[in-house]
C-alpha cells in the first residue's frame, strides 16, 4: 500500500504512540494538517506562536516520560521555534520537532519562506535531517526519537520538504534503529563503580551533588536510597530539584549562584565529591579556579562523556546512565560490611549544621508588603508540595526553587541551561495535558509572563486550569538587582512603567483575574484560586519592589563568596 509522505509522517507518530502534537499550520505543513485532521489517535494543540508549541512540547516532556513532539511550519515558523529548540537543548530534553520546508527544487532558491532549517538549528539540537526522499520518511522519523531518546537526551528535528509530504511511497516502520555512527557508552564500568564506592566508604567529609540528569534517567529512587545508605549531605542543582526529596533531613537545599550557604560550603569544604548527572556548570561552581582543592577527590557519573573534566578535573569518571550506576553502587554497599567511619562523619554533620545556623534564606515575615518568598511558601502550603511548578526566569524562579520544597522528580519544571523569558506558561499547557488531574502553577513575573501571554488564547481553547503565580515587582527583577549590585543602581530599561491591567487582562481571555496587594490576603487567594478546579486563574501578586535574592554568588566568584541578606 502505498501513502503520501504525509500520511507516513502520521502514521509514525502513532508507531510512536505520540499523544499530543504541538505545534502552528502554515503553507509548507498543510499536506501534514490535512492528514492529521483525518485522524484522531495523535490530537493537535494550536498553539498561538511557534515558540510556544517547543515550550509546550518541552513541558509535556518534562514532567513525563514521553517524547514531546512540536510541529511547524518552514521560515518563521522554524526561526520562531528556534528559543524553544535551544532551550530543550540546554537542558538534554527529548523532543521531536518536525519542520516544513519549501519544495527540495526551490531549495536555495531564495523561494518563499525558504530559511536553510538544518543549518540555523545545527548548533542547538542533537542532530537534524532533511528528508528529500519520501522512501527515506519513515526510517528518518525511527531515528529521530531513537536520538531523541538514548545517551544524553535531547532534541531532533525533521525538516520536511512539502513536495516530499506530497509524494508516494510504501509504508514500513522498522521495529528497531542502529546507527553504525552512533553507539553511547550505557553500562558504567565495574572496576571505576567499585574505585567510586571504596572512596566513599572512606570519605571523612563527603557531599553528594545531583543534576537533572538523575531526574531525566528516572534515577531518584536509585539516588534517595544510595544516599540515605551512606548517611551523606546531598544537595540538588536548579535542574536536580525533585531529585532527592527536598523535606529529608540530609537534604542541605539547592547549591550554586543562589544556593544556600550550607550547601555550598559543604561542596567547598568535603573531602571526597559524588557528581551525579551534573556538570559542574558557571552557575553552580562559580569559578573553577576557586573550586579546586588538591585533597579533594572527585567521582563523576554522567551519560555524556564530553561532560566529564570539561569544567572540573575528576579522579572517577564514570560513563553511563546514573540509575543503572547507582543502582550498582547500592548493591556493593549493601553487600559489603563496610560503612563510613560514624565519627567523622558525625564531625562533618556538625559543620554542616553550624553552618545552617546563618538562616540563609531568611526574609523580613513582619513585612506590610508582600513579600515573594511568602508567597511561594504559601504556596507550598496550600498545594501540600503536590503540584506541578513550570516557572519563567529571574527573581521568581529562584524564589520558587528555594522555597518550594519538591519531594518528587518531574514537578520542578523550568529553563536552567538557557535561562528562556517567556517559559513557564507553555510549558505548563504541556504539564497539565499530560497531567490533567494534577494541579499545576506557573510562577512568573510580569516582565516574563509578557514573553508569550498570547497563549493564555489556546489555555482558554483546550480549557486548561492553570494557576498563574505572577510575583509582580514592576521590574525586570533579575536585572534590577544585578544593576542595584554591580552598576551602581542605574536601573538602565528595567523598571516596567506600562504594565497592562493583568486582571482585565485575564478576564479578556476568558479567565479569572485577581489581584492581591496585602499580606493577609495570599493565602485566601490562592485557596480561592485553586478551588477553582475548571479555569485558568492569574493571581497578580504586587511585591515588595526592593526585595532580593539572597544568597548570591557574584559572576566569576568562588562559592564561597556569597553576598548574604544581612552583609548589606
Amino acid at each position: 500500500m502505498q501513502l503520501t509522505g504525509a500520511e507516513i509522517l502520521i502514521r509514525c507518530l502513532q508507531e510512536e504512540g505520540v499523544d499530543y502534537v504541538f505545534g502552528y499550520p502554515g503553507g509548507a505543513v498543510l499536506n501534514i494538517y490535512d492528514e492529521l485532521f483525518k485522524q484522531h489517535k495523535v490530537k493537535h494543540v494550536l498553539v498561538r506562536h511557534e515558540q510556544g508549541a517547543v515550550h509546550a512540547a518541552d513541558g509535556y516532556s518534562r514532567s513525563s516520560q514521553q517524547v514531546g513532539v512540536a510541529l511547524v511550519t518552514s521560515g518563521p515558523g522554524v526561526t520562531n521555534a528556534v528559543t524553544g529548540i535551544a532551550t530543550a537543548y540546554m537542558d538534554s530534553i527529548p523532543m521531536v520537532v518536525i519542520t516544513g520546508q519549501v519544495p527540495t527544487n526551490a531549495i536555495g532558491q531564495d523561494a518563499f519562506q525558504e530559511c536553510d532549517t538544518v543549518g540555523i538549528t545545527r548548533p542547538c539540537v542533537k542532530h537534524n535531517f532533511l528528508v528529500k526522499d519520501v522512501r527515506d520518511l519513515a526510517v528518518t522519523v525511527k531515528k529521530a526519537f531513537y536520538l531523541a531518546t538514548t545517551g544524553r537526551p535531547g532534541p531532533v528535528l525533521v525538516d520536511i520538504p512539502k513536495d516530499v509530504s506530497q509524494a508516494l511511497a510504501e509504508y514500513s516502520y522498522p521495529k528497531t534503529i542502529t546507527l553504525r555512527s552512533y553507539n553511547p557508552v550505557t553500562k558504567g564500568h565495574a572496576g571505576q563503580i567499585k574505585k567510586a564506592v571504596q572512596l566513599l566508604l572512606e570519605a571523612k567529609r563527603p557531599m553528594v551533588y545531583t543534576g537533572g540528569g538523575v531526574v531525566l534517567n528516572d534515577a531518584a529512587e536509585s539516588l534517595t536510597r544510595l544516599v540515605r545508605l551512606l548517611g551523606f549531605p546531598c544537595t540538588n542543582t536548579l535542574m536536580g530539584l525533585g531529585g532527592f526529596p527536598a523535606t529529608d533531613p540530609q537534604f542541605t537545599g539547592m547549591l550554586g549562584m543562589h544556593g544556600t550557604y550550607e550547601s555550598n560550603m559543604a561542596m567547598q569544604n568535603c573531602d571526597v565529591l559524588l557528581a551525579v548527572g551534573a556538570r559542574f556548570d558557571d552557575r553552580v561552581i562559580g569559578n573553577p579556579a576557586h573550586f579546586y582543592r588538591a585533597d579533594r577527590k572527585i567521582i563523576h557519573i554522567d551519560i555524556d562523556p564530553s561532560s566529564i573534566s570539561k569544567r572540573v578535573k575528576v579522579d572517577v569518571p564514570i560513563v553511563g546512565y546514573v540509575r543503572d550506576v547507582l543502582d550498582e553502587m547500592v548493591k556493593i554497599v549493601e553487600s559489603s560490611p563496610a560503612r563510613p567511619d560514624a565519627a567523622p562523619l558525625k564531625s562533618w554533620w556538625a559543620q554542616i549544621k553550624e553552618w545552617q545556623r546563618k538562616d540563609c534564606l531568611r526574609y523580613d515575615r513582619d513585612s506590610k508588603l508582600i513579600k515573594p518568598q511568602f508567597v511561594v511558601e504559601k504556596l507550598y502550603e496550600v498545594t501540600q508540595g503536590d503540584a506541578f511548578i513550570t516557572s519563567d526566569v529571574g527573581q521568581h524562579q529562584m524564589w520558587a526553587a528555594q522555597y518550594y520544597k519538591f519531594d518528587k522528580p518531574r514537578r520542578w519544571i523550568n529553563s536552567g541551561g538557557l535561562g528562556t523569558m517567556g517559559f513557564g506558561l507553555p510549558a505548563a499547557m504541556g504539564v497539565q495535558l499530560v497531567n490533567p488531574r494534577a494541579s499545576v502553577v506557573c510562577v512568573t513575573g510580569e516582565a516574563s509572563i509578557q514573553m508569550c501571554i498570547q497563549e493564555l488564547s489556546t489555555c482558554k481553547q483546550y480549557h486548561l486550569p492553570i494557576k498563574v503565580v505572577n510575583l509582580n515587582n514592576r521590574y525586570m527583577g533579575m536585572v534590577r538587582q544585578w544593576q542595584e549590585f554591580f552598576y551602581g543602581n542605574r536601573y538602565a530599561e528595567s523598571y516596567m512603567d506600562a504594565l497592562p491591567d493583568f486582571v482585565k487582562l485575564a478576564e479578556a481571555y476568558g479567565h479569572v483575574g485577581m489581584k492581591i496587594e496585602k499580606p493577609g490576603d495570599v493565602e485566601g487567594a490562592l485557596r480561592e484560586a485553586f478551588a477553582q478546579k475548571e479555569r485558568l486563574v492569574f493571581l497578580d501578586f504586587i511585591t515588595d519592589q526592593t526585595e532580593n535574592v539572597f544568597p548570591m554568588v557574584p559572576g566569576g566568584k568562588g562559592l564561597t563568596e556569597m553576598i548574604l541578606a544581612e552583609e548589606l
